[in-house]
């Protein structure tokens, strides 16, 4: 592939060549030979419904390896004894006379350096053109929002992992993940941006699998479908393992405002992946359907394949535009939104003790000033955000007073976040969100149930903290939960959630089943202000508010606070490092969406058909090539 031309390259990077049948592929994930698979399956010309791989991949009658002079032409590379042997040793070779069977020593292999020169000579335009992708995709999320850019990047992650063997598509899921996931997680860099390519790598892996089981695959019929599969296989191990997962990076999260976020209310975050994956592929499927057309004596007939996967596309695509959202309110709450803000953004955004406390107080007060004055109507509650008050109210009596003075100031029950020392477990502390009425002071709690690792606890500390001094900044460790976040604050029934828990999908449906009629989420987004990562979040509650059909709330420490609709519009918000309050008039619902009721059902469903073509498309390969040996033989 080294020795490619552009033009050449581009039907050789999709497969579209004529690809040796099953039996006579080398292995490449040594190096030794590239651009070869093994057959998974026999071709068929059944359409984009059907395998649109079919004939152009089919072998001659009498399939064998592929010669070198044609390996130039198709993409295929040639064996390395041959691609990589100075002609003077092949001249030599041809001359002498051969020796006899029985005492021919075995050809010399080649060094392993020699062969990974080898393969990264054959691999640089395929790798480069992946970097580009996973880069596409990372422009899709939030701040950026280029949505359309991520059918683009499923649709070239998919045609550059086609016809490929598994351990080619491994290192195609790498060069896609790794930049991918560190534009998106660029954030991190505030912590350090070891952490940040650190995490990248990991979520990376997940990617290696997706662009192996994409390579195996890829000759099944119907392999748009197995595609759009295996990316919500992907995400549903990502979500949970390890440590609970890292939800950051799924295609729902990118598309939380173009024509596929309807599905939200039907299936969740999972169908929407879902459909942005089947649509990209299709969209793939149609590109090789197109190239097939430069063959000779094609027909014009051979571009109907190309057509039904373009109309296959829109079809999903627009599919969401007919999923009706509910939003009628069965009774409705006015609330306020406090948004106290800190002195800095950073590491060390708490500054002195009771400065961020001082600040969410001061502001509410004023709310209360204005609301004695007229200039602003009367809330049922008030809700402050995670963390706003650094100090344990039930430990230091004067974070206790001043809280109760801003709430008994108001008027209203106010919903505090707080941080609060475990009772029992010295070295542990609850993240909570409180409920503070006037006239009986804190009552119920919500105790976030999934604290993140490595920045609210410290997985295997004694072990981690001699060899990373940084986890040292992290003194305590963060308790989970155990109950979900449904509250009466006021006359309203809330769901709570805080923080990174708005992208776990269990979480938030778990607190709508429990009864929540409206949604709030309380965060403390300040390490990682003007980032991007506030937007990413804020993005996440947009689909869950579509997904669940409630009206979100978000009340941040330093921004964004906002209030989103119950379609996924964003109504009001307060930007970044803004001291503010918001107040709305916001529905409160009791029906359940389509979602509500079917809970992960589709994604375990989709996700296991998904590992099962992967493991078809293994076994028909295998079987393919054990009747090749026996013919040989």
């Amino acid at each position: 592939m080294g020795s490619q031309t552009a033009a050449d390259g581009v039907t050789g990077f999709i497969g579209d060549a004529p690809e040796p049948a099953a039996g006579h592929r080398k292995e490449a994930g040594d190096g030794s030979s590239g651009g070869s698979a093994p057959t998974t399956g026999p071709p068929s010309d059944d359409g984009p419904a059907g395998d649109l791989t079919a004939r152009a991949d089919r072998p001659p009658a009498s399939a064998g390896t592929v010669p070198s002079d044609q390996a130039d032409k198709t993409g295929k590379a040639a064996e390395p004894d041959q691609a990589d042997e100075p002609e003077s040793a092949k001249a030599d070779a041809s001359a002498a006379p051969a020796p006899s069977a029985g005492d021919a020593p075995p050809a010399p292999r080649p060094g392993r350096l020699r062969r990974l020169a080898a393969l990264a000579r054959r691999e640089a335009v395929r790798t480069g053109l992946a970097v580009v992708s996973g880069l596409a995709l990372g422009l899709a999320f939030p701040p950026f929002d280029l949505w359309p850019l991520s059918l683009v990047a499923v649709a070239a992650f998919s045609l550059l992992t086609r016809g490929r063997t598994a351990r080619q598509g491994a290192w195609t899921g790498l060069a896609f993940g790794l930049p991918f996931f560190c534009l998106l997680l660029q954030w991190l860099r505030v912590v350090g941006w070891d952490a940040a390519v650190g995490l990248s790598f990991v979520q990376a892996c997940y990617l290696v699998l997706l662009g192996a089981a994409l390579a195996v695959t890829s000759r099944l019929k119907a392999w748009p479908l197995w595609s759009a599969c295996l990316w919500i296989a992907e995400e549903w191990v990502r979500d949970r393992a390890p440590f609970g997962g890292f939800p950051w990076g799924r295609l729902a999260f990118a598309n939380t405002g173009s024509p596929f976020t309807p599905l939200a209310a039907l299936g969740g975050a999972p169908l929407v992946t879902f459909a942005v994956a089947l649509t990209g592929a299709l969209l793939a499927a149609a590109v090789v359907a197109v190239l097939r057309l430069r063959a000779p004596g094609r027909s014009l007939a051979r571009a109907l394949p190309a057509v039904e996967a373009v109309g296959l596309a829109a079809a999903v695509g627009l599919s969401g535009l007919l999923v009706p959202v509910p939003t009628k309110a069965d009774d409705t709450v006015d609330i306020a939104i406090v948004q106290g803000n800190v002195q800095r953004p950073g590491m060390d955004f708490l500054g002195r003790p009771m400065m961020i406390l001082d600040n969410h107080a001061r502001a509410t007060e004023k709310l209360a000033a204005d609301v004695k004055a007229g200039r602003a109507k009367k809330p049922d509650l008030v809700v402050w955000p995670e963390n706003a008050s650094d100090l344990d109210p039930f430990r230091y009596p004067e974070a206790y007073d001043r809280i109760d003075e801003a709430v008994k100031a108001v008027g209203v029950p106010v919903l505090v976040g707080a941080l609060v020392d475990h009772p029992d477990k010295p070295g542990y502390v609850y993240n909570q969100g409180i409920v503070w009425d006037p006239a009986k002071g804190p009552g119920a709690s919500y105790t976030k149930q999934h604290p993140v690792p490595f920045g609210e606890y410290v997985p295997f500390r004694e072990q981690l903290s001699k060899i990373i001094t940084r986890f040292q900044r992290v003194p305590r460790d963060f308790y989970p939960g155990d109950h979900t976040g449904l509250l009466r604050v006021g006359p309203a029934k809330l769901g709570d959630v805080i923080c990174f828990e708005v992208a776990y999908d269990e979480i938030v449906h778990d607190t709508v089943d429990a009864g929540a009629r409206l949604l709030v989420v309380q965060t403390n987004n300040a390490t990682y202000g003007r980032t991007g990562q506030p937007e990413q979040q804020l993005a996440m509650s947009r689909l869950r508010a579509v997904e669940h059909g409630r009206a979100v709330v978000t009340a941040a420490t330093s921004g964004i606070s906002a209030i989103v609709a119950p379609d996924g519009t964003v109504t009001q918000r307060i930007p970044e490092f803004t001291q503010g309050v918001m107040s709305a008039t916001l529905p409160l619902r009791d029906g359940k969406t389509v979602a509500d009721r079917v809970g992960a059902a589709p994604e375990w469903v989709i996700a296991i058909v998904g590992l099962l073509s992967c493991a078809a498309a293994t076994v028909i390969g295998r079987r393919g090539r054990t009747k090749d040996e026996k013919r040989q033989q």
